[in-house]
C-alpha cells in the first residue's frame, strides 16, 4: 500500500470511530507534514478521542500555527479550548474561545464554551452575557438554555426565567441527565423540594455515578429534613 493509500485508510478508520487503529496507521506513515498537511489535524483528533490530551495539544497547536484551512483551524482551536477546560486550565480555554470570536467565528457553540470557561473562573456575569449572546444567535440551543438556567439558579437570581429555560431544555432533550439535574436544581432554589427531589432522582437514574447530581440530591434531602 502506497503512502497516499495508507493515509486514506487511516482517515477511513478514523471516520469509522476506530481511533486506536487510525492513530497507529497515521503514526506508521513515513511522511513529512508538507506532503500531507492534514496529518497533524488527524493526529490531534485521534489523541483527543483517546483522551490523551497532552499529545493532542501538541498536534492541535501545530495546526493553529500553520496555514491550515479555515475549517480545520476552527475545529482545532475549538478542541484546544475544550481540552484546556477539561484539564482545568480555564484561562487558556478562555483565550482559545476568545481567539475564535475575534477571528469572526461567532456561534452559539463558541459562546457557550466560553461561558463555561468563564463560569469556572467565577466570572458569572460574563458567563451569563455569553450565554445570552448564544441564544440571540440560536434561540433554541438547548445547551445554552440549560447552562444559562443553571447559572441563574447558582446565582439565585431570575429564578422564573431559569425555570423556563431549563424546562425548554428538558423538553428538547428529555433523557439528558445534566438538563434534568439543572431543572431539579432550579426547583430547589425556588423552594420546591419535592419536585426537585423527583427530578434529581430521575437524573441519577440516567447517570448513577455523576458526583454533581449526587451532591445536589444530598443537599435537597438535607433541606427537606429541616
Amino acid at each position: 500500500m502506497n503512502t497516499e493509500s495508507s493515509f486514506t485508510e487511516a482517515v477511513r478508520l478514523f471516520k469509522g470511530k476506530r481511533f486506536e487503529a487510525a492513530l497507529n496507521e497515521f503514526l506508521s506513515l513515513r511522511i513529512e507534514e508538507e506532503e500531507f498537511p492534514e496529518l497533524s489535524y488527524y493526529l490531534g483528533l485521534c489523541y483527543t478521542h483517546l483522551e490523551k490530551y497532552d499529545e493532542a495539544l501538541l498536534y492541535l497547536e501545530q495546526v493553529v500555527a500553520s496555514d491550515a484551512g479555515l475549517i480545520h483551524l476552527y475545529q482545532s482551536r475549538m478542541l484546544l479550548g475544550v481540552i484546556y477546560a477539561i484539564t482545568g486550565r480555564f484561562r487558556l480555554a478562555e483565550f482559545e474561545f476568545r481567539k475564535l470570536l475575534d477571528s469572526g467565528y461567532e456561534s452559539a457553540k463558541v459562546y457557550s464554551a466560553l461561558a463555561y470557561a468563564l463560569f469556572l473562573q467565577k466570572k458569572a456575569d460574563d458567563s451569563i452575557d455569553c450565554l445570552e449572546k448564544a441564544l440571540e444567535l440560536e434561540k433554541d440551543n438547548s445547551n445554552a438554555m440549560n447552562s444559562l438556567g443553571f447559572i441563574l439558579a447558582e446565582q439565585n437570581t431570575k429564578l422564573a426565567s431559569a425555570l423556563k429555560l431549563c424546562e425548554r431544555a428538558v423538553e428538547k432533550n428529555p433523557r439528558n441527565p445534566a438538563y434534568i439535574d439543572s431543572l431539579g436544581w432550579v426547583h430547589y432554589r425556588m423552594g420546591n423540594y419535592k419536585d426537585s427531589r423527583v427530578l434529581l432522582r430521575k437524573a441519577l437514574d440516567y447517570a448513577p455515578r455523576n458526583k454533581e447530581i449526587l451532591a445536589h440530591l444530598k443537599t435537597v434531602v438535607e433541606a427537606m429534613k429541616k
